[in-house]
């Protein structure tokens, strides 16, 4: 058993005050199962970062970072030249999954849908609609929803803040798929459960991910077995396709809107993203699903720090 674990939270990206809640709760989590727990405070000094992770040297990092630099490889790079075992995706699939289009792209060779969409730079969607609406505005590197914008038929608003946009060049543009919020948690090899999220008002957006009683979690998802079955199948082909370990969480829209008997459900179910690094605070998703299969909080979190590793260890 691995005593000594550092737990990685803040950072720098967007998602920085949920990172710091979940890397609070599965420090607290840890330290219950009779782990030698450290908390780091991750800002923009990589040299103290870099002094905290080699005195004392942990046995092993939960990395609670959410976001960019912490979600994307650089601080997984970071952990792999210190030969430090690590909680969650290694360097190559935590950049891989960071990157909307490159996702898209991996899941659909290995047949998992996607809706409609591209890449394209952010002047071309201030000039004119680069699709038929509605469709959908996201940020190519960001998760939690952050800078998501809905274009429906009638918006007489920009399809984004020009100056408040702090997201890049380029963005990704989909086909809005309506219908019903699905997310399937991925422990190793084993998808957890379905789960349908009902916003109680507008999208599943940043603040009704991480606001207590902005959202609605039913567990298992109310939706017809084979809708299930295919989710699962899915996020975990998508975990496998990208070179995922640990824990993972796959987004996906379900278009029941028009459902007719007889109609193939992989044509109306869409994959949206996988989180490497999917949040672990009180109101998240995955620690639900875990429960709901029979897996307390604190034995998820010692889970993740026992299938902890680092592929330069073997170097």
């Amino acid at each position: 058993m691995s005593r000594r674990v550092a737990v990685l939270m803040g950072g720098l990206s967007a998602e920085r005050e949920v990172s710091l809640v979940s890397g609070r709760a599965c420090a607290a989590a840890l330290r219950e199962a009779g782990y030698e727990v450290r908390e780091i405070e991750v800002g923009g000094d990589v040299a103290a970062l870099l002094r905290a992770l080699i005195d004392p040297v942990p046995d092993v990092v939960f990395n609670a970072l959410h976001g960019r630099w912490g979600e994307d490889g650089c601080v997984q790079g970071l952990l792999e030249l210190l030969c430090l075992p690590y909680t969650h995706s290694g360097v190559l699939a935590s950049a891989l999954a960071m990157d909307k289009q490159m996702t898209k792209r991996i899941a659909a060779a290995a047949g998992v849908v996607s809706p409609e969409g591209r890449v394209v730079p952010v002047e071309e969607v201030l000039a004119g609609d680069v699709m038929a609406r509605p469709y959908v505005v996201k940020p190519v590197h960001e998760g939690s929803s952050v800078g998501v914008h809905i274009v429906r038929e009638g918006d007489n608003t920009p399809p984004l803040d020009a100056r408040g946009w702090r997201f890049g060049t380029k963005v990704l543009v989909e086909k809005f798929i309506p219908g019903r919020e699905l997310t399937v948690g991925v422990m190793g090899a084993r998808a957890l459960a379905v789960t349908e999220i009902r916003p109680r008002e507008g999208f599943y957006d940043y603040q009704s991910k991480y606001t207590d009683g902005r959202a609605e979690h039913l567990i298992p998802a109310p939706v017809p077995a084979q809708v299930a079955e295919a989710a699962m199948a899915a996020a975990v082909a998508a975990h496998r396709a990208l070179g995922c370990r640990g824990v993972t969480r796959s987004d996906f829209r379900y278009d029941d809107t028009g459902a007719v008997e007889g109609d193939p459900v992989r044509e109306r179910l869409y994959f949206l993203e996988i989180n490497t690094q999917p949040g672990m605070t009180p109101l998240s998703l995955v620690p639900e699903q875990a429960a709901h299969v029979g897996l307390s909080f604190v034995e998820l979190c010692s889970w993740m720090v026992e299938n902890a590793t680092c592929d330069s260890s073997s170097l």
